[in-house]
């Protein structure tokens, strides 16, 4: 299991850290985890990736601005998210697969927490 915690309202240009703790089965099994996010009527889309060597990948709106970090002691894994835009809101979501390679996209990811909302105003 995957649970999400830290979401919130924030004015553009405040912070975020978005933490999620995974539990059980899912912890063991699990190489690669990411962050997606999503807003009602379009698609889910990744935000960050890390691999089960640190390897972190961002998409490009988010270069820069946030860092995906892992701690594999407290098995839990964070989103720092800085420089916040109106543009970044949405239902965060952090997602977990057994491939030891991260990649961009939700088919990849077999794992899945229910979701924290960020909501960042103008």
């Amino acid at each position: 299991q995957l649970a999400e915690s830290g979401g919130g309202s924030v004015q553009a240009g405040g912070s975020l850290r978005l933490s999620c703790v995974a539990s059980g089965y899912t912890y063991y099994s699990v190489n690669c985890l990411a962050w997606f996010r999503q807003v009602p009527g379009k698609e889910r889309e990744a935000v960050a990736t890390i691999d089960i060597d640190g390897t972190a990948q961002y998409t490009d709106s988010v270069q820069g601005r946030f860092t995906i970090s892992r701690d594999n002691a407290k098995t839990t894994l964070y989103l720092q998210m800085d420089s916040l835009k109106p543009e970044d809101t949405g239902m965060y979501y952090c997602a977990a697969a057994r491939k030891k390679k991260a990649i961009m996209s939700p088919d990849w990811y077999s794992y899945w927490g229910q979701g924290t909302q960020v909501t960042v105003s103008s």
